[in-house]
């Protein structure tokens, strides 16, 4: 373990005043500039009001929101954390101890840990995501953004104002199983460098004074960018609870719907289809060999403009897009050295490239990626684009959920519900896709 514990600059690292709650006079420590004492509170109790009421959507998290405070240290934390891996790239092949690294850095009223920092980096930078728009991202100007959704977590669940990215708290034991399968998760993007699996790009954790350790994950936003979208399903394949009431057409609200409010729909993806078939059967398989369950395919539709349709646009900046990760990086890049690829891959050989020794793109089930911001998880077909991917993989099917499972049986014996073991899980999923896609 590593850990690097140093007091940081009080200046605040996004430039803005007001921004972040260090800055505040002492007379002010709220973390609620320019608003009297009575006013945060009463402005907090509506906020828990309007969670416990679910309301839905997207809420800036201004300086009246419960959340701003933290919100502010983190973005304050991230700047710093991910000012470390642009001061010092590393290039190196990943080491086991990289997995298990933890920097600690201390702020005014708080500290930041940095968990698998290096691992992270290298992950950023095999997705060809630069660090300074990631750090830019994460610590700009502009307040996070809360989602509030219709999931039965309790997590909270942040956006950074251009919607590109989620963080997301976690629980420890969540973030340890995690991180113990984070050597494979990282393994099987590079074996299959278009995996619909959502994409970790980081570990941290916040402890503010007198206050209880919170854990969270940054993702890559699968919904981005989200203009034009107008439908969002979470499916799981199954029928148990798997309803939620749509809003009037004319709502601006954000609604994730559910498998039930599926039916009657297809996914048009024309000759995407069978490579579509092929990486959900991948990413399905490595899922059951994790020994995981309940996880969700994100589906959102998006019509295509008559521009959008010509399929030979920018032609030459597809092909190089689209082998960037699979020949640019996975070939000529190692992860890990070798010692940490045999003990962590011992049942998970790579997939091997050909006598010539170049990278076989078909192998690894790549495809020629769109002309998109979010290209990874971008499917265009004949007239919409759909964004799709593969999230929260941390439910592990142990003797609570076989007993789950049990009574679920006696209680619903004529429905399918979400807690089956992983290989019926996963075989599910894979049929729901087959179904519904043409």
């Amino acid at each position: 373990m590593v850990n690097s514990n140093h007091r940081l600059p009080k200046e605040c690292p996004t430039g803005y005043p007001c921004a972040c709650p260090q800055e505040s006079s002492a007379s002010n420590r709220s973390g609620y500039p320019n608003s009297p004492q009575n006013s945060s509170v009463f402005r907090r109790f509506l906020w828990r009001i309007r969670e416990r009421w679910k309301l839905l959507g997207l809420f800036e998290i201004d300086s009246g929101h419960e959340h701003y405070q933290l919100t502010c240290m983190i973005k304050e934390g991230l700047h710093h954390a991910i000012q470390l891996s642009i001061d010092h790239p590393s290039r190196k092949p990943l080491k086991e101890e990289d997995y298990s690294s933890v920097v600690t850095q201390t702020h005014e009223g708080f500290e930041m840990d940095t968990i698998a920092g290096p691992v992270f980096a290298h992950f950023r930078h095999f997705l060809g995501l630069a660090e300074k728009d990631y750090q830019n991202s994460l610590s700009s100007k502009s307040c996070f953004l809360q989602f509030i959704s219709n999931s039965k977590s309790k997590a909270n669940f942040f956006l950074t104002n251009d919607k590109r990215f989620f963080l997301k708290t976690q629980e420890k034991r969540e973030i340890q199983f995690l991180l113990s399968k984070l050597a494979l998760y990282i393994h099987h993007l590079h074996e299959y460098p278009h995996s619909l699996l959502v994409k970790f790009l980081g570990i941290h954790s916040i402890k503010i004074a007198r206050g209880k350790k919170k854990y969270f994950i940054i993702m890559q936003s699968v919904f981005y960018p989200d203009e034009r979208i107008s439908e969002r399903y979470d499916i799981k394949g199954c029928q148990l609870s798997r309803w939620t009431e749509p809003l009037p057409a004319e709502s601006q609200i954000i609604l994730v719907l559910k498998d039930l409010n599926f039916e009657g729909r297809i996914i048009s993806l024309g000759s995407h289809r069978n490579w579509f078939l092929k990486q959900i059967e991948l990413d399905t398989a490595f899922l059951r060999d994790l020994n995981v369950l309940d996880y969700s395919l994100l589906v959102a539709f998006q019509k295509l403009h008559s521009d959008e349709k010509q399929q030979s646009k920018n032609i030459l900046t597809r092909i190089a897009r689209s082998v960037h990760g699979a020949w640019g990086e996975a070939s000529t890049m190692p992860y890990m050295d070798s010692e940490t690829l045999t003990k962590h891959l011992r049942y998970h050989p790579p997939v091997s490239i050909n006598k010539k020794g170049s990278y076989n793109l078909r192998a690894h089930n790549c495809r020629l990626l769109p002309d998109a911001h979010n290209a990874l998880h971008t499917l265009d077909g004949p007239e919409h684009r759909y964004f799709i991917g593969i999230i929260d993989f941390f439910t592990v099917y142990n003797l609570r959920k076989r007993i789950e499972f049990l009574w679920k049986s006696l209680l619903h014996p004529t429905r399918t519900f979400s807690t089956v073991n992983p290989a019926h899980y996963a075989s599910r999923l894979c049929r729901w896709v087959d179904a519904h896609t043409v």
